[in-house]
């Protein structure tokens, strides 16, 4: 989860290349309802191979490295505000930096939750 959660942040600030599986649906009504409805995400959902860590994503290597690595990365979304240049999202397409960081936050959430956090 650590290593996912980093590649999604290397992929927010454009240094991690991704493909498009986006839809008319998923830019628009599913990219709103994951967005911006007050409910948790469900688990079991299907990511990208480029981020998945059974497929092309970075493999772990040692907890305590990987933990930091995502914190640094973390660390340079959220700094990232006010300077423009975000990516396509795999999934919801064009997103305005709003979007970005609020995806951010819920992304992070919804793996902390796995673990009770």
């Amino acid at each position: 989860m650590i290593c996912h959660v980093s590649d999604t942040f290397r992929m927010a600030l454009g240094q991690k290349p991704v493909a498009d599986v986006s839809s008319l649906a998923r830019r628009t009504l599913v990219k709103w309802m994951a967005l911006y409805l007050p409910l948790q995400w469900r688990t079991g959902i299907v990511t990208v191979p480029e981020v998945d860590q059974e497929l092309g994503g970075t493999r772990p290597v040692q907890f305590a490295a990987d933990l930091k690595q995502a914190e640094a990365l973390l660390m340079l979304v959220a700094s990232r505000a006010g300077r423009g240049g975000w990516p396509d999202h795999p999934v919801f397409g064009r997103m305005s930096e709003g979007d970005w960081l609020r995806w951010a936050y819920l992304h992070t959430d919804h793996h902390l939750r796995q673990f009770g956090l």
